[in-house]
């Protein structure tokens, strides 16, 4: 007996190829946290005048929270934002003249970030027990800091801002305070929605 080949596709995989309305306003939440940690003023450091700001707190929650996928995208909304004109970034700045400046290298190490770490928070809220989501959480978005932001920072202020490695790093030192301080927050804050949510990270494992 032959099949009828135009058997009308399953509905499930009807909503696998449709995105996900939840993700969909999730991703632009989430950009609006990004814009809204660049409006509060930031604290200038050193003679390039970058200043530390809370959207190094908003990328590092905004992985945790969403993972690599959403979080992605939520930066590159937020990027986009401010390449086409509106004032989302710090002090203001708009437009793609801002890739010219000391600060080009952390909005691009943004977009890593918000990969590494919503990589690892994933794995750390479908693997782990809940007990050890914030060490853990904090772990990542540490790590990613270090390994990630904080490079790829130091050559953006040393090529735009015309340093050695060595004087860009120096600069980049005054950061890692604040950072400590924000992961920790990032980690609290995740592991809470994580809890009152548990379905952010954890559905699509099974």
């Amino acid at each position: 007996m032959i099949e009828n080949a135009t058997r009308a596709p399953h509905p499930s995989s009807a909503r696998a190829t449709a995105p996900e309305p939840r993700s969909v306003a999730l991703v632009a939440v989430f950009a609006a946290l990004l814009v809204a940690a660049a409006v509060v003023p930031g604290i200038p450091v050193g003679g390039l005048g970058v200043p530390i700001t809370l959207q190094t707190l908003a990328v590092m929650l905004t992985g945790l929270v969403l993972g690599p996928v959403r979080a992605v995208l939520a930066v590159l909304l937020y990027l986009v934002l401010g390449f086409v004109g509106l004032p989302v970034f710090s002090k203001g700045a708009s437009g793609l003249q801002v890739l010219a400046g000391p600060s080009a290298g952390y909005l691009v190490a943004f977009v890593v970030a918000a990969l590494v770490v919503g990589l690892a928070a994933r794995a750390v809220v479908r693997r782990a027990r809940s007990s050890r989501w914030v060490p853990l959480l904090f772990l990542a978005a540490m790590l990613t800091s270090v390994l990630v932001v904080h490079p790829l920072g130091i050559v953006g202020m040393a090529v735009n801002g015309h340093l050695s490695l060595g004087a860009a790093a120096t600069i980049d030192l005054a950061f890692y305070p604040g950072d400590v301080l924000k992961n920790v927050v990032a980690a609290f804050a995740a592991s809470a929605v994580h809890r009152a949510f548990p379905d952010i990270l954890v559905r699509g494992a099974r």
